[in-house]
């Protein structure tokens, strides 16, 4: 689905890609890890279009997507949970979630709203309520409610989990694994290892704007020492 290789990208002229590489086939989720720093929103960012890249490839679904606007990838099929939750602040919860809401694939489960109140129970409750009012836990349901609604082939986590309570984390968790359950192609951006060992079927490490190591969760486990060297987990 998504093949990603060479890709060197900069601000301005300061360097911070090199040679990253990836892949996602259909159904899978993969994890990109790495200390802060190491490239890894320059990544997605670069996928999204949100960064040119200077150089390498980038093929979603064997087109390649590699300097195409945020909107042309968003329309091909990819949807994005940002660092930091980003809502649009004056508008309500519905509001939210219908403001990005399409099915350009034609999907027969298309994600609508009842399927995300049925997802985020929290959400249903809220409907009418403004986004800048919610607790830091429910507007990252809502900014993944969001992604959902555009019904992706791929959906990017970044640091979704990051800062939120311990109750709130596991229910990301469990619905990020409802999602996979479901077939949902997912790249995934995270600190916390033993649930991404569980959950994920791949990982790949980026050091200095390089990948430098991947494989599967066993692989993770049989290469802890220099795992640990990498990203200090």
């Amino acid at each position: 689905m998504l093949k990603v290789s060479g890709l060197q990208t900069a601000y301005g002229r300061s360097q911070v890609l090199f040679d990253v590489e990836l892949t996602i086939g259909e159904g899978e989720v993969v994890t990109l890890l790495g200390r802060n720093g190491m490239g890894k929103t320059t990544t997605v960012k670069s996928i999204m279009g949100l960064l040119k890249p200077l150089a390498g490839e980038i093929l979603f679904c064997g087109q390649n997507v590699r300097g195409a606007t945020p909107e042309s990838v968003a329309r091909r099929g990819v949807g994005l949970v940002p660092e930091g939750r980003q809502v649009f602040p004056t508008l309500t919860v519905r509001e939210n979630l219908v403001a990005t809401a399409a099915n350009r694939l034609g999907r027969s489960d298309a994600w609508t709203l009842e399927r995300v109140y049925e997802l985020f129970p929290r959400l249903s409750e809220r409907v009418d309520q403004s986004a800048a009012t919610l607790s830091g836990g429910e507007q990252q349901m809502l900014v993944l409610g969001r992604a959902l609604m555009t019904n992706p082939k791929l959906l990017i986590l970044d640091e979704a989990t990051e800062g939120l309570a311990p109750v709130i984390r596991r229910e990301i968790w469990g619905c990020i694994e409802a999602l996979k359950g479901e077939g949902q192609s997912i790249l995934l951006i995270d600190k916390n290892l033993s649930v991404l060992k569980r959950l994920a079927d791949r990982h790949y490490i980026v050091e200095k704007g390089r990948t430098v190591w991947s494989g599967d969760s066993a692989a993770l486990d049989r290469d802890s020492e220099l795992v640990h060297g990498y990203i200090g987990l």
